[in-house]
């Protein structure tokens, strides 16, 4: 790592040299809060899913080896968002398709710009039909890490229409499958949507590291033959174990999440719901462990 004086200019080239320039912006922020962020990764053109997250995971390492484990977790459609943070300092490892980088902020001040982002975004009109993707994150983990829990949290923006909401777990789905094996090795990580129109009966979207993104809805007190069957695998589901169907799509493919957010949203409509507002998300969960928050979802959380 380089630091050239006068211009301040920063350059990282290996793993260890980005461990230290976050402890570094950790440890002492001083005039560096505010400052544009320092790149510590950067991908190959037109890189996929798979080739970023593959890239990003020894810098991820490095620097969780260093400074230690986030306070939170997270991520957007856009690349992984993780934060070091108390009341005064945040140190954020951010990224986008082109590759990750390290910055230090004022903990108020950077995160009153975000919740301003959440609380104005109209996405109910027809241009905001892709506002998902500029949202600063789309879903954060709280685990009792170092630093101090948010006193606040960003509202939840809510899908105006199917296709608003289709587009919501496509991102969201396809951050999970790049971000939670860097994050989270190992862990898996899910929701359960229920509908108004349906009440009691359960769909879960889940991603699994060892299977990829799966979808499943409870469908016991239907009667079961070569009708139904003609049916649901019209809708996209693959199979049927103990009453329930079940998709997963592997994480491989790059329109894996976008085949698991239109049967999600394929099934909810063909059981009755009429708007995404007649939905509600609960047991959010990354391994049972912590506390899942989805702003980015579109639907309304219990």
């Amino acid at each position: 790592m380089t630091d050239t004086g006068a211009s301040r200019t920063i350059a990282v080239s290996s793993p260890g040299e980005a461990a230290g320039l976050a402890w570094h912006l950790y440890d002492e922020p001083g005039g560096y809060a505010g400052r544009p962020p320092v790149p510590v990764v950067s991908y190959e053109p037109g890189a996929g899913a798979l080739a970023r997250r593959e890239a990003l995971r020894d810098v991820y390492g490095a620097i969780v080896d260093r400074v230690g484990e986030p306070t939170l977790y997270g991520g957007s459609a856009q690349g992984p968002n993780v934060r070091w943070r108390d009341d005064s300092r945040l140190l954020l490892l951010s990224g986008d398709r082109f590759g990750a980088r390290l910055s230090v902020h004022h903990t108020e001040i950077l995160e009153e710009e975000e919740y301003r982002s959440f609380a104005w975004g109209d996405i109910r009109s027809p241009a905001g039909a892709g506002d998902f993707d500029l949202l600063p994150y789309s879903w954060q983990l709280y685990r009792n890490g170092p630093g101090e829990r948010p006193v606040t949290r960003a509202g939840a923006w809510l899908a105006g229409s199917w296709e608003h909401l289709e587009k919501a777990l496509e991102l969201m789905l396809g951050a999970w499958a790049e971000q939670l094996p860097v994050q989270l090795p190992g862990d898996w990580a899910g929701f359960t949507i229920l509908s108004s129109r349906d009440p009691g009966r359960e769909l879960v979207v889940s991603y699994n590291p060892d299977e990829g993104l799966g979808v499943a809805v409870d469908d016991r007190d239907n009667g079961q033959g070569p009708e139904r069957e003609r049916q649901m695998r019209g809708r996209g589901w693959h199979a049927r174990d103990r009453g329930w169907w079940q998709s997963v799509f592997h994480e491989v493919y790059e329109n894996a999440a976008r085949l698991a957010a239109r049967l999600t949203v394929t099934e909810l409509r063909a059981r009755g719901a009429v708007t995404p507002d007649d939905l509600i998300v609960r047991d959010m969960g990354v391994s049972d462990r912590g506390e899942l928050w989805l702003p980015g979802l579109g639907i309304r959380t219990s």
